[in-house]
Parts: C-alpha cells; structure tokens; sequence
C-alpha cells in the first residue's frame, strides 16, 4: 500500500457498466596513452665498435584477477539483527494507543503472541541479473499460547509502492518511519496470531545498494522474494523457531503482484507454495498500460510511470532511447534516478521535479475517457504528446485481445490475453510483466474494490478470469470485490463487506464539508487506507480455510 498519501482525487461517479468504469549509453571514454622510449646512441671517429644499449622490454603487467564467484543468492551478508521484541500483552497495549490501533484490533482480532522483530540482509539480483542485496523484516512469534509454539506457518508479506528510498518494514516501531503504518497491521494480523512473517523491502530499498528499484519486474521480484525466504529460514533455527513447511505469499497493490509474481516464481523452482493472496494487484499490468494510454489513468500515474520506465529500461535496454522523447524536458533530466528518493515526494513536487497530478497536457489526445479523469490532463504535465501519439497508434495497430476497452467478459477471460506484440517500448515491456501468463497449481484469493481509483478491479478480474479460462479449477480461485453486496447466507466475507462500507461511511462523515469533498476525502483513503486492512484480513481468513483443509 502506498506509504505516503497519494495526490487528491475527485470521487468518480459510480457507473453502472464495466465501460463506464474504466482506467541505460553512458559511454565511458577509456583513452589508451602509448609511452615512447627514446633509445639514442652517439659514434666517434677511430672506428671503434658502436655500443648500442640493450632494448630493455618492460614486463608485462599483472593479468587482472579473476571476478569473485556470483554470491549465492539468499545467503546472509551479515548476522540478523534484532529490532524489538514484543509481549502479547505488550503489542496489544501498543495497538490500544489510539483510534486507529483500537480499530485494527477489533479487525486483527487480540494479539494471541508476543513476536522479535530481526532485519535479515540477503544477497539477491537486481532487474539485469546484476548480484546487489536487499533486505527484509522477520518477525517470529513467542509465548505459551497454543498458536506461538512448535513448528509455523510462514507467511511472506509484500509491500505497496512506495517513493521513500529508506522504507524497512523492520523498522515500523519508529513511528516516524514511513513504514509504519504498514508493519503495524502486518505484526497485528499475522504475527501476533502465530505466523512466522518474512517482509522484504525489496531491491533499491533500505540496505540493499542497487541504485534503481526494479518496480514490477516480475522475474526479478519473484526471486528477490524466494532469496528473501531462503535467509529467513536460515536464521529460523537461531531465533529457536521452526517452519511447518507451509508458505502463504500475501501483499498490497505493488505487493498483491510481487506476491504472485513469487508464486510463480517458486512454482517454476519446484518450491511448495501453500497459497497465494494478491491484495488490490496491478497484475494485469499490460491492460493497466493500455488503459492509461487510451484516457483512464491511475490516481499516483505520475509516480507510477517513472518507476515503470525506469525499472524496465533498466530489465530491456530498449524501451526508450533517451528519456527526454517519453518526458517533458522540464522533467526529463534526472528523471531515471529520481524515484525511490529519500527527499519525501511531496517535497520533489514541490520542487517542480514530477507534476502532481497532470500527466498529459490540457487537450491531449485522446483525452480522459469521463470528466473526472480530468485532473490527469493539464498544464506542466509529465509526458509528452507526441510519446502518447506513437503509443495510442502502436495500441490501435497491434492490440493486445486482453486489454479491449470497453472491457467485456470475453476480453477478461481471454486465455490468449497476451497475444500481441507491441513495437511501444513500454507497451512491450508491460506485456512481458503482465502475469497473465502461467497458470498456478495452488490456490489463489484475490481482493479489491470495485472503485479503486489507483489499481483498477478490472486488473483484478481480467487476472482471474484469464486463471478460470485456462482450466483453473473454482474451488482453488476465490475473488472478493469488497463493494459487493453479501454473497447470501453462509458467505465467509460478509463482515469483510460490512466492515468496509462502514469504514467509508465513517471517513465521509467525519470529514468536514460539502458532499464532493466528503467524496473526496473516500477516494483519497480508499487504496491506500480503507481497503488495505479487510483485504488483509480475509486473506487470513482464506489462509485460515486452507491449512485447515490440509493445504
């Protein structure tokens, strides 16, 4: 989930039909200098013999020593460190500090075990294969409770984008970490109900040195994941804690792809996965990108894009030429190295680094597709016209049958959704990363809300109907759009619904003002805030449902 508020949005009309829903040359100059030995020899008359001095030839130098053997990858660069330790008696106190603790504890349930927080530093890739590290937090549950003993279930937590250079998922005890919010409701609805938690910051994060982050690469995502995993399990056995050899991979929004990007990933590893939870996922990513070339952007698209070009030209070499033909020159230099960044965004924007939220210009065509997209269309916008013009016609040319816009049920069941071939840059890129392309063997939970202006449901929907369409069997894919009404009696998400719409009744009513800006203030919270804690929850609870099936 975001880590800091996203740029406000008006509230969009809730449309009756999917349709009315939609949304490396540094050339390094080595100059070879040649050195020339002046040999000069002098003669005289008498005839006696010429001494020429010997050509002396300086020895070779030494031949370079061979690169170090890649590390392997997983390993620890450095002991675990300890964070904290918690009592279940002492984390609960914690969470009844204020409203928003009290309110996560009514939906976590009471905290059943103390947990340590360590921070485990692992070697891993970068998006070209490059070796770099990265790190992750490990919280291993304590206490005599029945939940916090013997061998546990690990569940592997993913993160949501994030611009903050310095996020560390073991460091939320400081509640000045940006990180906070988000380790706060992972250590309430997992580890202190007995669940070994493996979190990874990611590469480009916290410890790791990797100078970019490779934002939804999903091949290197999904092995920072299972290298993250294999260092956790490497310090399990010090922190006096054992796995029961079940593994459940969760995450929000950027996190919901990276943990299906890690289920794919250690399926095609032959690891065991017990199951996977995408929360609010942009894994149709390839349909994410069309849409917001064709006039349904994101809300966050002018960080969103950075990080996407970024991180692939970074994974291809050739989604650009130079940045300055996809950006406005005023935003263009510096752009490749600007996001993650330690400066907050709110500052960067104010800088003039990244507009808030104008993404294309005033009367760009095509324009947004309702009156609400609006605000992604103005002056001092990000990307350029001309760049929109080559994708839109690159899109009309060479359409991916996944992505039709109107969506319809066929186009989001599509089992050749991918079939197409871009010759955009970023289009190609997308379809690469988009996950519509394998089919898991274990189940799956997918969550969101129908109205998410930042990760659109339709991603959410165009994934699991691709999953459905190629066989996978319906009872091992469950789908929860948290806007639905009850599913009727017996339906196990019931109060994840009712917690959710009362949730938003609660933020429009607190919020002073009009009814738009009451609507306003629902669509700011809604990604980043109101949807997070239900989804979290009835992926526990799906969780939940599978171990005790014998999964």
């Amino acid at each position: 989930m975001p880590s800091q508020p996203l740029p406000p949005c008006p509230q969009p009309r809730r449309a009756p039909s999917a349709h009315q829903r939609l949304v490396r040359h540094a050339s390094t100059a080595a100059a070879v200098l040649a050195t020339a030995v002046l040999a000069a020899c002098g003669g005289g008359g008498g005839g006696g013999p010429v001494f020429i001095p010997p050509i002396v030839t300086p020895p070779s130098p030494p031949p370079p020593p061979p690169p170090p053997p890649p590390s392997s990858r997983g390993t620890l660069v450095e002991p675990a460190q300890s964070v904290a330790s918690f009592t279940a008696k002492e984390f609960g106190t914690l969470l009844d500090l204020d409203d928003k603790g009290q309110a996560l504890a009514l939906i976590a349930g009471t905290p059943k075990c103390g947990f340590e927080l360590q921070s485990v530093h692992y070697h891993t890739v970068g998006g070209k294969e490059e070796e770099t590290t990265a790190s992750a937090a490990l919280m291993v549950p304590t206490g005599s409770d029945p939940a916090c003993t013997g061998p546990r279930p690990i569940v592997m937590y993913a993160h949501g984008t994030t611009t903050d250079r310095a996020y560390d998922l073991s460091r939320w005890v400081n509640p000045e970490q940006s990180s906070a919010a988000e380790g706060v409701i992972l250590a309430a609805m997992f580890a202190a109900q007995g669940y070994i938690v493996v979190a990874p910051n990611y590469a480009g994060y916290a410890q790791s040195k990797l100078p970019y982050h490779p934002y939804l690469n999903g091949t290197q995502q999904g092995r920072d994941v299972a290298d993250s995993l294999k260092a956790a399990r490497s310090v399990l056995p010090l922190a006096g804690a054992s796995d029961s050899g079940a593994l459940l991979l969760t995450g929000y929004s950027q996190g919901g792809y990276v943990a299906l990007a890690a289920h794919r990933e250690l399926q095609a590893m032959g690891q065991s996965v017990t199951a996977s939870a995408p929360l609010s996922a942009p894994s149709a990513i390839s349909l994410l990108t069309d849409y917001n070339f064709l006039g349904w952007p994101a809300l966050g698209s002018t960080i969103f894009v950075p990080l996407l070009s970024t991180s692939w030209q970074q994974q291809f070499g050739d989604v650009y030429n130079s940045p300055d033909l996809i950006y406005e020159s005023q935003y263009a230099q510096g752009i490749e190295s600007l996001l993650p960044s330690l400066t907050p965004i709110g500052d960067l924007i104010a800088a003039g680094k990244l507009p808030l939220t104008a993404l294309y210009p005033a009367n760009a065509v095509p324009g947004p597709l309702t009156p609400e997209l609006g605000i992604f269309y103005g002056a001092n916008n990000l990307i350029r016209q001309s760049y929109l013009t080559a994708a839109v016609n690159d899109l009309q040319a060479r359409p991916c049958p996944g992505n039709a816009l109107p969506p319809s049920a066929g186009s989001l069941a599509n089992p050749a959704a991918l079939d197409c071939q871009p010759d955009n840059g970023l289009r190609r890129a997308a379809v690469a990363n988009d996950l519509r392309n394998w089919l898991p063997t274990r189940p799956v939970f997918f969550c969101g809300g129908a109205d998410d202006p930042t990760v659109n449901f339709l991603s959410t929907q165009a994934t699991a109907g691709y999953f459905a369409a190629r066989g996978m069997p319906q009872n091992m894919l469950q789908v929860l759009d948290l806007e639905a009404g009850n599913s009727g009696e017996g339906d196990p998400y019931a109060a994840a619904r009712a917690g959710f719409a009362q949730a938003k009744a609660d933020r429009y009513n607190s919020t002073e003002g009009d009814a738009a800006v009451k609507a306003e203030a629902v669509i700011r919270a809604y990604h980043g805030t109101l949807v997070p804690p239900f989804c979290v929850a009835s992926a526990r609870g799906f969780f939940q449902g599978v171990l005790a099936g014998g999964g």
